[in-house]
């Protein structure tokens, strides 16, 4: 079986969003706490990069089975994350052929998008796997082939893995999803996104 561990980047101080992502409330527990048991329904590996709040964020995780990574430079930017946890994941996943990065504030992606992100994945072809969204955004969640994780761990500041794939555009797959991939980064946005989790909670007791 192919080894891809799952890289959740939750470490930010959420600037425009005037408090703590990992903390707010969704559903009847916290955003943290909901991603991380959307990704673990994958079956895959996870690992957790916190960083600010740390005290009080890692608690709430470390009960999962999960690995939780504490980037004490967190404020250097998603870029510093991501090479941070790239690092990480390489030590611990010696065998890893690729990496499914994922956010925390993307919290209406469903298990059934990143399972057809993995489902795309073919070993050693170099591929990069995006989202796509119905009007052409591409993004986030990405699952990078293991051939990128150095240049994943080059990565610093506030630049993402964006660069990444515009530097390999012939080896990019994109996936459409239908879910929704619009950051939640402000309360306008926390508020509209939430109407609509609640919304699909309710359809789905029916």
């Amino acid at each position: 079986m192919v080894e891809i561990p799952i890289l959740l980047l939750a470490a930010g101080a959420s600037r425009r969003m005037g408090q703590a992502k990992q903390l707010l409330p969704w559903g009847k527990h916290t955003l943290i706490e909901h991603q991380v048991q959307i990704l673990l329904k994958t079956g895959l590996p996870l690992m957790v990069v916190l960083g600010h709040l740390w005290e009080q964020v890692g608690p709430l995780v470390e009960p999962f089975p999960l690995l939780v990574l504490n980037h004490k430079q967190w404020d250097r930017g998603m870029g510093s994350s991501i090479a941070f946890g790239l690092r990480e994941l390489e030590k611990e996943f010696h065998r890893a052929e690729g990496a499914l990065i994922a956010q925390l504030d993307q919290p209406l992606i469903t298990e059934s998008h990143y399972n057809k992100l993995l489902s795309s994945f073919h070993k050693g072809s170099q591929q990069i796997i995006v989202s796509r969204s119905p009007s052409g955004w591409e993004g986030v969640p990405v699952l990078f082939d293991k051939h990128y994780f150095k240049a994943l761990q080059s990565l610093d500041g506030e630049e993402g893995a964006r660069k990444i794939f515009r530097q390999h555009p012939r080896n990019v797959v994109s996936i459409e999803s239908s879910d929704v991939l619009e950051d939640m980064a402000t309360p306008d946005t926390y508020q509209k996104f939430l109407a609509e989790f609640n919304r699909r909670s309710r359809s789905n007791a029916v």
